[in-house]
This record gives C-alpha cells, structure tokens and sequence, in this order.
C-alpha cells in the first residue's frame, strides 16, 4: 500500500507547502491553507479513461480558417435566467452557479430543467436523495419530463452513467460532494475540486454538452474551493439575498457569451421561485404620505432600471460611540456620506445613532442611490416626510455636489412608468429637449443644499 503523505494547499491559488503558515507567499491571502492528505498515483492510474469520449486532433489554424458564427443557445423557458445568461445557455458551456446555504440554487436549477420536457438532462446529486428530489419536483408541479435523476458522488460512475444517457445538459449538485479516485484527499479538498473541474471541462467541450456546477461559498462569501475554478469556467453566476425576504437576485460575474451587467430577480413562493417582471412595483412602498427617513431612488443593475427604497432611522445616542449600521448598502459609503452631509450641509450627526435599510433585502452598488440614502438620513433627522410623488438619482461627491449618471433615460421613464411626477437629476444629466419628451417633472440640482432645499420646503406646506 503507497504511503499517505500530508501537504498544505492555499484554497485561493493552489500553491502546496511542506508545512503549515498563516500567509500564502504567491496570492498573499491570510488563513487560506489548508492540510490535505495525497498519496502517490499507483501504476497505471494515468491510463486513458474508458468513460471519458475521445475528441477530434486538433492543429493549428489561422484566424481566418476558424469558422464563426453566433452560438447555439438553449432556450431555459426562464426569462429572468436567459437574461443573465446573455440569451439562453450555449451549448458546450460550462456554467458555475454558487450561493449561501438555503437561498435556492437546487430549487432554482431543479425547476429550470423540469421545464424543459424535450430536453434530456442527467440531474446528478451528490447532497440529497432520488426520494427527496422527487418530493420537491412534485411540490413544484414539474415531475413529468425528460429529466434524469442520478445520485452519485463518484465522477469517474457519473461520467460513465452520461456516456450511456447521452444527455442534452448536465447538472452537478454540487462540485463540492464529487471526488475522483485519481486523488487520494477527500472530497471538498483544493486537489479534488481542481481536478473534478477539469475533468468536467474536458467533457463538456468534446461533447459539447453544457454542464452546470452548483458550489458552495465559504463565510466571506467567495465560491469554496481553489480560485481556478473560477478561471476555467466560462460563467459563473452567484444566486444571493437575504432568506428571510421573498426576493433573490441572480447575478453574472463572469460570462464569456455575454455581458456581466444583466440580473434577474426572483421571489420565493411555496411552489418554487417565480421571475419578477416589475421589481420596481415590488420593491417600494406606495402609500408612505405620513412616514419620514424614507427616499426612492431609480438605481440601475445593470442596464436594468429599478426604483428601490431607502429607509433611514435616525436617534440620539444612548452609548459613548454612535451607533452605525447599514443593510443592503455599503457601509464604508454610507460613513462617508454622513461626513458629507455633517461638512458641506451642516447637519451634526456626531451623537446620533444611524440606521440604513435598503427594502426588499437586495443589496445595492449604484452610486446613484447616494442623493436618496442622505435624504433619507435627513428626512428621518428632523422628521419630515419627503413628498410621496417625488423619487432622485444622482451619486453625491466628497465636494457635496451631485455628480452625473449614466444611463438618464432609461432612468426617467422607469420613474415616469411606475407614475411619479417628479425626478431630481444631476444638472449636468438635464437636457430642455427632456420636458417636451416625457410626462415627468424634472428637476436639476447641483449639490445637496439644492436637493435638500426643494424637498423638505415641499415636505412643510
């Protein structure tokens, strides 16, 4: 019997050390080696494999001898998933899709296959039963189709198993619970998962069958396992929100067939998740007439107008150091705001305790939510509804100006659509051609005194 030897593997790059240390020297990252166990590859384990398909020699070609084209998408019946993923999935695409326990990436691949019924998928298990898998297809309604169902943990039987079923897709649930019998660490380890992918990528580009990869993420929210899992896949989609609101957001990070700008937002129903074709109605509070510290901005995900809410509270300080907590929005950005606003507006925040909520448990990166998270802390500081009829985009400088965004258009008529009457704009976005345009009052402004001087003189009438 080969003697084990132990090693230690950095998880973020792949670089081995004899021992232990708490700094990886090639990606610098802090507490990311990790003990694996190897032993060494007897006789005869590199021979070529029976259940792998042999592809085509391949050879040297000029640029102008590469046939192109546009490439054949599979239509996922899933408008918000076709979205995301530039128009549907690419044959021979290797997919990787990675979210917090619990959130629904099963759920969200499970239903997405079942309808597909002249489509024949291999769904491969690795973390539940055929029994349990089952239920939940019953439970979404979707048990009758050419989905089938394989519960292994072995890659070497599940590539057999697909050269026999010959299916259109393959599903891998999840990277994390397969192993190959060519590396002797268990399954989850940097060797396992790196190996396990590229035997994968193997197989989907000589077949051309597209395969997708369900991953965990490890509590800072990465993908679990070695960085170059992401390198080698072609998308990699993070399926994230928070589980105790309706709403989940689907998002590209990676996409070679397409652009990363794109999302989908889903809600979580009983009967599995269901796309959400007007977020904007979802995500905001319409009858808010007598409710102060809450602001509509128009953000954009993507080339995806959304109007999203703002709730701030504002209060004295019972402790020594203010409290500031912020959910849904970037912290360190919302500190920086509040010192706007303490500087260039005045107001002395110092002693209060502030709170951020974005509505709907999204989280947002758009820097044009900036005018609507200070109006917000303002509205909720002296108490002051801001008018129900009036929503804001504009990202707010170091200086308190109220800088450009792009994208304007779109942002007023998704505003204009949901039947606000009135828009606050970066003067440097407004244009007099605007008025004649749309059905919506605009109104420019230059820095946050401005804003602040037209919506709380409103809110005093």
């Amino acid at each position: 019997m080969a003697k084990e030897k132990t090693i230690y593997v950095c998880r973020t790059c792949g670089t081995k050390y004899a021992k232990w240390q708490g700094n990886c020297n090639a990606c610098g990252e802090w507490n990311t080696i990790e003990e694996e166990k190897v032993s060494p590859t007897p006789a005869g384990k590199n021979a070529p494999r029976s259940f792998m398909p042999e592809g085509k020699a391949n050879k040297p070609l000029r640029f102008g001898e590469v046939e192109s084209g546009d490439e054949e998408r599979i239509d996922l019946c899933d408008e918000e998933f076709n979205r995301v993923l530039g128009g549907g999935l690419v044959r021979g695409a290797f997919t990787l899709l990675g979210g917090e326990p619990g959130i629904g990436k099963s759920t969200l691949i499970l239903q997405t296959v079942l309808r597909l019924p002249t489509l024949r998928t291999l769904y491969v298990s690795g973390e539940e039963s055929a029994r349990q898998l089952k239920m939940r297809a019953e439970r979404l309604g979707l048990a009758e189709n050419e989905c089938y169902v394989l519960c292994e943990t072995n890659l070497d039987r599940i590539l057999t198993r697909t050269n026999e079923i010959k299916p259109d897709l393959l599903v891998i649930d999840s990277i994390q619970t397969v192993y190959t019998e060519e590396v002797e660490s268990s399954a989850g380890s940097v060797g396992q998962i790196r190996e396990c992918a590229a035997l994968l990528l193997k197989y989907c580009k000589i077949t051309g069958v597209p395969v997708i990869v369900i991953g965990h993420i490890t509590k800072e929210g990465s993908i679990a396992g070695p960085k170059v899992l992401e390198h080698i896949v072609d998308t990699v989609l993070q399926f994230d929100g928070d589980k105790h609101h309706l709403y989940r957001i689907l998002r590209s990070q990676k996409n070679r067939y397409g652009s990363t700008a794109e999302l989908g937002i889903y809600e979580m129903r009983r009967e599995g998740l269901r796309g959400v074709e007007n977020p904007s109605e979802h995500l905001i509070t319409l009858n808010r007439e007598d409710l102060s510290g809450m602001a509509i901005a128009v953000a954009m995900e993507g080339i995806r107008p959304i109007l999203i809410e703002a709730q701030a509270l504002v209060s004295s300080a019972i402790y020594a150091n203010p409290q500031r907590s912020s959910t849904g929005f970037d912290l360190r950005r919302m500190n920086m705001l509040l010192a706007v606003l303490e500087k260039r507006a005045g107001f002395k925040l110092v002693q209060k305790d502030v709170f951020l909520n974005i509505a709907g448990g999204i989280k947002i990166t758009d820097p044009a939510t900036d005018l609507a998270v200070i109006s917000s802390v303002l509205s909720s500081s002296l108490d002051i509804v801001i008018p129900p009829a009036v929503c804001m985009t504009g990202e707010v400088g170091l200086s308190g100006e109220i800088r450009p965004v792009n994208r304007i258009e779109q942002r007023i008529t998704e505003a204009q659509r949901i039947g606000f009457r009135e828009i606050l704009i970066p003067t440097d976005n407004y244009r007099e051609e605007y008025n004649d345009r749309f059905g919506i009052r605009l109104v420019p402004v230059r820095k946050v005194e401005e804003a602040f001087r037209h919506l709380f003189a409103k809110g005093r009438e």
